[in-house]
């Protein structure tokens, strides 16, 4: 029977969703348990309607997967998703960036800011982000071993168990299931599943490395394998806790003052480092090398970039805590080591960048690649902004305010957005064996519309930032402050109108995307033509070629 052991498993968690509903102690872990029930009840029906009671004979051969080329099911099914989430994630971030503009717009008591703040980070970050590091990072690791992935099914099951634990952080934040703890926000038994996800994950990845044919590991794995590493150890530590009741949606840290902030931003700051650092130049030193069909610029830098870079991130944390009840010298520790991060951050920059050595005239040409560039180019602007932002003096003007806000969302959108967009344009035509993307030039329009969307967003948010700072800090003779905190929320008012106009430009960019892979994957060409330069020039004669 296909799909046997599969339909058991959700149908037996199905009914362990449902008794857990009937025994809960409060009303949102009965809610989230109703969600969760109908989530399995619906798996377990489509399971079902794809099910087969062949016999396992010489009848049922065609039936038989193929274990002998990739395993490409779940790349394909990762690349749709990506696209997906990130059009849901950019539309809670515009609708984010309107309720601070218009506080009107908080509708209570599901889609209040205080809600949806979570779901757009988590949106973008764990759903948009984390479905790009698990379809490229299966993409990458089979072409670079020359390996099929390890475990059979189980890349199924890291690929849908990680959607129902997106489902499941997503609308546990609109029912109010929080810790409170920024970019871990899911409560404990969300945390568990996710946890049993994760280490399938490292499972499949390090098993297909270790049946790999290729004798060399190349350098993308090793950062993909540095960031499945690091998250499952930072996501265990920080989401230590006690729940109250096995069938309640509370739980207690294990840590608390001064260590549990420690210990979260610890987990805070090196999510970014290693989610969204390490995982994505895995993709950057894969990707660019092979959209420009030219090998790495150097690949004893890439080498020196990965050991500098995860011995260096791990310690930066406690930068996020300057003039609190951290001792000053775990203050300084972090602001020290994240000036470090200049060196290996730019050398990754600096690599990728000089791997176009060369074939700079594609940039005139080939849209993916200026987007590849362009991302490239805002990891080496956010790599030197975070160690400046870092320094106690620049903190004291820069944290709590927009500044912050602009660094993290060039970072996100420069960085992460446009190599993850970079990638899902070179992935798409090939996973669905088309010969080209259905349009180039609404990949430039794509390029264009997020490219400006960034440079709004950020733009505002670092002067809406400064002016916070400034602010907050002004006093009059006498020692008094000159702006009370009203009045300076209210003179953020035209920066968040223009920072919600950037969002949508980011969101307009997606769509167009979306809708560029979607007829590219229906086996649509657009006729149009080939964007300037892209005509081939006579091959010079070897007379006037001296």
């Amino acid at each position: 029977m296909r799909f046997g052991t599969e339909i058991v498993l959700v149908s037996l968690a199905a009914f362990a969703a449902l008794a857990a509903a009937g025994l809960a102690q409060d009303s949102a872990f009965q809610a989230h348990m109703w969600v969760l029930f109908f989530v399995l009840l619906g798996s377990a029906i489509v399971l079902m309607r794809n099910t087969s009671f062949a016999p396992a004979d010489a009848a049922s051969i065609p039936l038989r997967r193929d274990t002998d080329g990739y395993m490409d099911g779940p790349v394909r099914y990762g690349v749709i998703a990506t696209t997906v989430w990130g059009i849901v994630g950019f539309l809670v971030g515009v609708v984010v960036a309107l309720q601070l503009a218009y506080p009107d717009l908080n509708i209570e008591p599901w889609f209040n800011f205080g809600r949806t703040r979570p779901l757009h980070t988590s949106a973008v970050v764990f759903a948009f982000g984390g479905n790009a590091l698990i379809a490229t990072s299966f993409y990458v690791v089979q072409r670079t071993c020359r390996a099929r992935l390890f475990g059979g099914n189980l890349a199924w099951f890291v690929f849908w168990g990680y959607q129902l634990f997106i489902v499941m952080a997503a609308t546990g934040y609109l029912l109010g299931i929080t810790q409170s703890r920024e970019y871990a926000e899911p409560e404990w038994y969300v945390d568990l599943f996710l946890t049993v996800v994760w280490v399938a994950y490292l499972i499949v990845f390090l098993g297909t490395i270790f049946r790999r044919k290729e004798p060399h590991i190349y350098v993308a794995n090793w950062f993909y394998l540095s960031f499945i590493v690091t998250i499952a150890m930072l996501h265990v530590v920080n989401n230590l806790a006690v729940p109250v009741s096995p069938f309640g949606s509370r739980s207690y840290s294990l840590f608390a003052g001064v260590q549990d902030a420690l210990t979260q931003w610890w987990y805070g700051h090196n999510a970014v480092g290693f989610f969204l650092t390490a995982g994505f130049l895995g993709m950057m030193y894969y990707f660019i090398p092979k959209q420009a069909n030219r090998p790495v610029y150097s690949y004893r830098l890439s080498i020196i970039h990965f050991w500098a870079l995860i011995f260096l991130y791990i310690w930066a944390g406690p930068h996020h805590l300057h003039y609190t009840a951290l001792p000053d010298w775990a203050q300084t520790l972090g602001m020290v080591f994240s000036i470090m991060l200049w060196m290996p951050s730019w050398g990754g920059m600096i690599n990728g960048l000089m791997t176009l050595s060369g074939a700079w005239d594609k940039l005139r040409t080939d849209p993916i690649i200026r987007m590849m560039v362009l991302a490239v180019a805002f990891y080496g602007m956010s790599t030197f902004e975070g160690p400046l932002m870092s320094i106690k003096a620049v903190n004291s003007l820069s944290h709590y305010t927009d500044w912050t806000i602009g660094h993290v969302h060039s970072g996100a959108l420069g960085w992460v957005g446009m190599i993850t967009f970079g990638a899902l344009y070179y992935l798409v035509p090939k996973l669905w064996n088309r010969e080209r993307l259905y349009s180039l030039r609404l990949v430039t329009w794509h390029f264009w519309l997020a490219t400006l969307g960034i440079v709004v967003y950020a733009a505002v948010m670092w002067v809406s930032g400064i002016q916070q700072g400034l602010m907050w800090r002004e006093y009059d003779d006498q020692g008094f402050l000159v702006y009370s905190f009203a009045e300076t929320v209210a003179a953020m008012h035209p920066y968040y109108v223009v920072r919600a106009l950037g969002g949508v430009l980011f969101l307009l960019g997606g769509l167009v995307m979306a809708y560029n892979l979607a007829m590219t994957i229906l086996g649509h060409e657009r006729k149009e033509a080939p964007i300037g330069g892209a005509v081939a020039q006579p091959a010079p004669s070897l007379q006037s070629a001296g």
